[in-house]
């Protein structure tokens, strides 16, 4: 990833962090390039930053985009998949 990409995805997430409540998807929208693992990645890691620094409001604001963002990706795993077949 190079420093323009992640400047381009902390630029987003600054975005985010300040965007009226709810209206986050439209914030993420507005920057269908970005939507991708590296965004995932980069998110977590800023949650992680901020959350050593104590701020964990933002962090676990983060962490729930960085969750959302990869079940809409496909990069998370469906919860309700992953108990089909079990036992049969």
């Amino acid at each position: 990833m190079d420093q323009e990409r992640q400047d381009d995805y902390l630029n987003l997430i600054d975005e985010l962090i300040k965007c009226p409540n709810g209206k986050e998807p439209e914030v993420l929208e507005a920057k269908p390039e970005l939507m991708d693992a590296g965004l995932v990645q980069m998110l977590v890691k800023v949650a992680t930053a901020l959350a050593h620094q104590g701020n964990q409001e933002t962090s676990g604001f983060l962490i729930h985009v960085a969750r959302e963002l990869s079940k809409v990706l496909g990069l998370y795993p469906d919860a309700s998949i992953a108990g089909e077949g079990e036992g049969t």
